[in-house]
């Protein structure tokens, strides 16, 4: 990576990627100009006066050129090495976007994003907004890059896969949407699903064949290219001695390892993914709703595509981004230009919700049972000391679907059936435990609703 580099030899390092970046851009908003311009499918945006009544139409097709010429102005610039010419973010918003960063902001910032584009969802997938809000993610990778903090956790190699898994999951999301829009448009007027307008008959041989094997051969291509491209991410051979700070758990489990900060490991590497591994196999005997098999579709499964939104993205996605991007040396939190100083340590007192009930509001000592009492006794003292905890969390899983049932989910009690509401119930109850636990956490350093050590039983 950029360690030992001088400032001048990590500039040109990055100065020979931008280059290249930059063109890569150009050429991809060159070929959307010429395929709008083909096909006439861009719109004009605005006229500009030319003198009298002459006005000439500023189309899709234009931007796109525009946008293509920017990007091929910035190329030279970015692959000079000049830190005063290289096209970056300023100072100023960086340090901002340091300051601003932090688990709350995070956590609140992606749920109110997904929000957002789900309500104005009509607006977000129109082809030229998608457009614009692609160039300005890519825009803002290239201006990032020439900052050296964020150069060393974005273009470390195990970590590329993971902003290639971001942009390309962000752009099958929008495909997805802007195609169930369409449908729900199209059965709102009477007309066919776009996935019934190709009948068209295709055979496993040639056709499925060939597509498999052009798809095989560009992968292997690409995958031989990334492996000369980057270099293998092994370390030095482990040792219990030295370890490495963070400590990091391959990419795909480290939702988990983040779960871990707020759950004991029974909790969150035993109890959590088994509910989600029990989640999966009993939605086709939760799910009442027989529409949107085969096509795609919003309004017709807006519950179901609610939930898989918000489980998926929200509680792993961006979980995933989180520990890998935004987890530093001893796990703490870092802003995105922030340097990861292992020196970095944030006091935090944790306090169990039991301590917070007898000395908090109660201005007394935790109940103990006094030395020498019986199992039971001691089993007693134990019950009282957590009982505002227990109290709150049997309140949560039980009393709560009832209440559910009788309001906001009447009809899906209606028509699901005491069982399978509850279970329905009990899932989403558990899967909105960890986002109200992460919250109570960031907000109050909650450590434990239920704190159990003598038995290993925190929750």
């Amino acid at each position: 990576m950029t360690h030992g580099l001088t400032d001048a030899q990590f500039l040109n390092k990055v100065a020979s990627f931008l280059g290249p970046y930059y063109i890569v851009l150009a050429i991809m908003n060159g070929l959307a100009a010429l395929y709008l311009w083909r096909t006439g499918l861009g719109r004009t945006w605005f006229r500009l006066p030319l003198g009298g009544d002459r006005t000439i139409p500023v189309t899709s097709a234009f931007l796109c050129l525009l946008l293509g010429l920017a990007y091929v102005m910035l190329s030279p610039a970015a692959a000079s090495g000049n830190g005063a010419w290289m096209p970056s973010m300023p100072e100023a918003w960086r340090e901002a976007i340091n300051r601003s960063t932090g688990p709350v902001v995070y956590s609140a910032g992606t749920l109110i994003l997904l929000t957002a584009l789900f309500v104005f969802r009509r607006f977000f997938v129109r082809p030229a907004v998608a457009w614009i809000i692609w160039n300005l993610m890519l825009l803002f990778l290239g201006l990032s890059m020439t900052d050296r903090d964020f150069f060393e956790i974005v273009a470390k190699p195990d970590n590329v896969p993971i902003v290639m898994l971001v942009l390309l999951l962000a752009f099958f999301t929008w495909l997805a949407t802007y195609r169930a829009v369409i449908n729900d448009d199209r059965a709102e007027r009477g007309e066919p699903l776009l996935e019934s307008l190709d009948n068209e008959k295709v055979l496993v041989w040639p056709d499925l064949v060939y597509i498999e094997l052009i798809c095989m051969i560009a992968l292997t291509a690409f995958l031989i290219f990334w492996a000369i491209a980057l270099p293998a991410p092994l370390e030095e051979p482990a040792s219990s001695v030295k370890t490495p700070n963070p400590s990091k758990a391959p990419w795909y489990f480290l939702g988990l390892q983040e779960m871990l900060v707020y759950y004991d490991p029974w909790m969150a590497g035993v109890v959590l993914p088994s509910l989600v591994v029990v989640g999966l196999m009993a939605i086709p005997y939760i799910d009442f709703n027989k529409a949107g098999n085969g096509y795609y579709t919003i309004k017709q499964r807006k519950f179901a595509y609610l939930m898989f939104q918000f489980g998926f993205l929200e509680m792993w996605i961006t979980l995933i981004v989180l520990g890998t991007l935004l987890r530093g040396p001893n796990w703490n939190f870092f802003g995105p230009y922030e340097y990861w100083d292992a020196h970095k340590v944030e006091a935090l007192n944790n306090v169990n919700l039991s301590q917070y009930f007898w000395q908090g509001l109660l201005g007394r000592s935790l109940p103990t049972a006094p030395a020498g009492s019986s199992f039971g006794a001691q089993l007693g003292y134990i019950v009282l000391r957590e009982a505002p905890g227990l109290v709150l969390t049997l309140g949560y899983f039980i009393a709560l679907p009832p209440i559910m049932a009788l309001t906001v989910f009447r009809r899906y009690f209606q028509r699901m059936g005491l069982i399978r509401f509850m279970l329905m119930a009990n899932l989403m109850l558990f899967m909105a435990a960890l986002p109200i636990k992460m919250i109570l956490r960031w907000v109050f350093n909650l450590k434990y609703i239920i704190a159990i050590p003598e038995f290993f039983l925190n929750f």
